[in-house]
Formats: structure tokens, C-alpha cells, sequence
């Protein structure tokens, strides 16, 4: 791969995420484009193309009204929860194919009190499959983390440990929805949503905009920046047997094989680098169980290692491997369209050494981010300094 295809990230923006009473979604968006631009120091003038996902805010396109018309090409991205990741993963394509310099991911989204609404025909299920309650991902959630814990032996405060370092997190991130920090009793005493999961171990749809600015390493030397490289982006759909959201049943034997461990597989392949490797990562927590299970289906565990690695602290900042340092989606809350693209900020803030109380030890020099989304659909991306 020649140099003039290598891909940075050189502007990072961010609409603080929770709830914004008169704003939109999309002037959100807007919001977090023009603090990537000023961050780099260039106009959206300068921006050749742009992938944007949104699930309930509107089209991302329709914020050139805001930004100006200058006839840029922008391209719509939905992807469920992985919407941002997959922005990020096709803006990150038009730069290495050569065909563009400068261009942008960005996602946001706006969404509406209470739990996601999700339809069966969107995912091309039977409408008797939700008229029966399985539409309900806090069931399936549920369901999914009490079949892990069994098999693996993971105890109910370890999910609870989870949900108090995320909140402890999130007092140091300005742009945390949770910024208060949560006892472990009162997380775990805390009205039963599903069980095992009390109100306190699942994040909450939100508000908020994340742009990223992405250029060639050439062009990034023309603008006199220090970049931080995208060493790779994969992104990968569900294979056979695997147990992802809204599945009916799992395949006697099923479940081992993920799309989150076929991207995540792929990324450490494309970066030339294995788990040992990462200083600090971002992994999809719409609950406090999916922290866990994608420790190790991304690698850095094995399956039910996490109940001794949580119990040791070594996914807190000054741990061995810091895992969602800004507090990811329990703090965070999900606005879907922007919620991979926060990991990859989160990331850049933690590579620059601006992390402030949350920023980890030392100076890292790689970084970690994995978002999953409904039917089955991950995300992954790895940096470097």
C-alpha cells in the first residue's frame, strides 16, 4: 500500500450526547462537523465527500442546508447500532481506493424517551415475532448474558462492577449523558428491568453528533498536522450459528462463531497486531453484559476470564487494558447514528493525552474500538499513534 493511501484521522467533533430540548439531531450533527473542521483547521469547502447515518433524526444529507452548498457527494449509512462504524468504514474506503484526500464520517441521531421501537418487517421477521414480545431487546439481552454466565461462570456483580466503572468514567467526560458516579449496591438493589439486568445496567437511547475528519497521510502533511492513523476498519455480517439480536433460537453447538469475532479477527490481521498490543479500547456496552462478552469475542479474554479481570480492575483507566474510558453507552446513553463514531473520538482524545481524569497511564500509542448492532452486524476499528 503506498503512503498516499494510508488513512488519518485529523479533526475529531463532538455534540455532548443526553438530552438537547430545541435542538434536532441534525443540527447536532451540524454542530459536531463544524467543531471537527475547526479542530483541523480547514472548511467544509475543503470537504470532498461525506457518509453520514442517522436511524431517527432524518437524512444526514440534508445538513448541507447548514454546513453550505458547495456540491459535495454525501452518501446515507444505516446500519443499527453499527451505523457510525459503518460510516466510519466507508469513508475510510474512499480514501484508500486514492480517489479522494479529505472527506468525513459523521452520525447523529435524536431519539424519543423510552425503550427502541424496533420493527419485525426491518428485519425481516414475521409480525407474530413481535406481537410475541421478542422485539424487546432487553429480553434478548437478557436471555443472552444468563446463558453466558452459566456456562462460563460469570456472577451477577461482575455485571454490576461493569455498570459502577462506567459511571465512575463518566464523571471525567464532558460529553457524558451519566456524569455521577453509582455505588455498587445501589446498581445492583436497583429495580429489575430483565433479569439479570437492573435499570442501572442498560444504557438509555439519547441525543448527540460525533464527526470524524479523514485524510490522506499526504494530505494531513500538507496541513501540517499530527494525525492519528486508522491502521484498519473491518466490518463483518453474522455467520451461521451465531447468536445475535432478534434470533429466535440458537443452533445446538451454535453461538461460538460471531460477526463480532470475524471483524475483529480481520482488523487485528489488516493492523499486523494482536490484543496484547491495544493500550486502550471501546467495546459496544448497550448493557452491562455486552462489556463482557465482547471482551472476549474481541479477543483480549478468554471466555470467562472477565469475571477475575473485572474483580482486579484491569478494565479500569489504570489498568492493564482500559476498556470505555468515557464511560461508552451506560454513561453515554445511544444515539445509534453517533454512538461508534463516540468509541473512535474517545480513542483519538485518549491518543492525544487530552483525556484529562479519564485519560489512561503512560503514552499509548494504540487504540481499540468495536460497535455491534442489530441483526448482527460489527464494526471494528483500530489507531495508532
Amino acid at each position: 500500500m503506498s503512503a498516499a493511501t494510508n488513512v488519518c484521522i485529523i479533526g475529531i467533533g463532538i455534540h455532548p450526547f443526553g438530552r438537547t430540548d430545541g435542538l434536532s439531531g441534525l443540527d447536532q450533527g451540524a454542530y459536531a462537523v463544524r467543531a471537527a473542521l475547526a479542530d483541523a483547521g480547514v472548511t467544509w469547502g475543503d470537504v470532498q465527500f461525506a457518509y453520514g447515518g442517522s436511524d431517527a433524526a432524518g437524512n444526514p444529507d440534508t445538513m448541507v442546508d447548514r454546513l453550505g452548498l458547495t456540491g459535495v457527494q454525501f452518501i446515507n449509512v444505516k446500519n443499527g447500532c453499527a451505523t457510525g462504524g459503518s460510516a466510519l468504514f466507508s469513508a475510510q474506503m474512499a480514501i484508500r481506493s486514492g480517489e479522494f484526500e479529505l472527506g468525513l464520517a459523521v452520525g447523529f441521531d435524536k431519539h424519543p424517551r423510552g425503550a427502541f421501537n424496533a420493527m419485525p418487517a426491518e428485519y425481516n421477521l414475521p409480525e407474530w415475532y413481535g406481537a410475541a414480545g421478542y422485539m424487546v431487546t432487553t429480553q434478548f439481552f437478557a436471555a443472552k448474558i444468563m446463558r453466558y454466565m452459566h456456562l462460563h461462570g460469570i456472577s451477577r456483580r461482575t455485571l454490576g462492577l461493569v455498570a459502577q466503572k462506567a459511571f465512575a468514567n463518566g464523571v471525567h467526560a464532558p460529553h457524558a449523558w451519566r456524569r455521577e458516579e453509582v455505588a455498587l449496591d445501589t446498581i445492583l438493589d436497583a429495580p429489575m428491568v430483565s433479569d439479570p439486568f437492573t435499570k442501572y445496567m442498560f444504557c438509555s437511547p439519547g441525543e448527540g453528533g460525533v464527526a470524524l475528519l479523514l485524510a490522506s497521510e499526504k494530505k494531513a502533511r500538507e496541513l501540517g498536522i499530527r494525525p492519528i492513523h486508522l491502521a484498519a476498519a473491518t466490518m463483518r455480517t453474522r455467520p451461521p450459528g451465531s447468536f445475535e439480536v432478534f434470533a429466535p433460537s440458537i443452533e445446538i453447538g451454535g453461538g461460538v462463531n460471531t460477526a463480532t469475532r470475524l471483524a475483529s479477527a480481520a482488523a487485528f490481521d489488516k493492523a499486523g497486531i494482536g490484543p496484547d498490543e491495544i493500550y486502550v479500547a471501546q467495546l459496544q456496552d448497550t448493557e452491562a453484559g455486552a462489556e463482557i462478552m465482547h471482551m472476549a469475542e474481541n479477543g483480549f479474554c478468554a471466555d470467562g476470564d472477565q469475571e477475575q479481570w473485572i474483580a482486579e480492575g484491569r478494565t479500569r483507566i489504570g489498568g492493564t487494558l482500559p476498556v470505555n474510558t468515557d464511560g461508552g453507552c451506560l454513561a453515554c446513553g445511544e444515539p445509534i447514528g453517533a454512538s461508534g463514531l463516540r468509541q473512535v473520538y474517545e480513542n483519538v482524545v485518549q491518543l492525544r493525552g487530552a483525556g484529562g481524569g479519564r485519560q489512561i497511564p503512560g503514552t499509548p500509542r494504540t487504540a481499540y474500538s468495536h460497535v455491534y448492532g442489530a441483526p448482527g452486524v460489527s464494526a471494528v476499528t483500530i489507531l495508532h499513534t
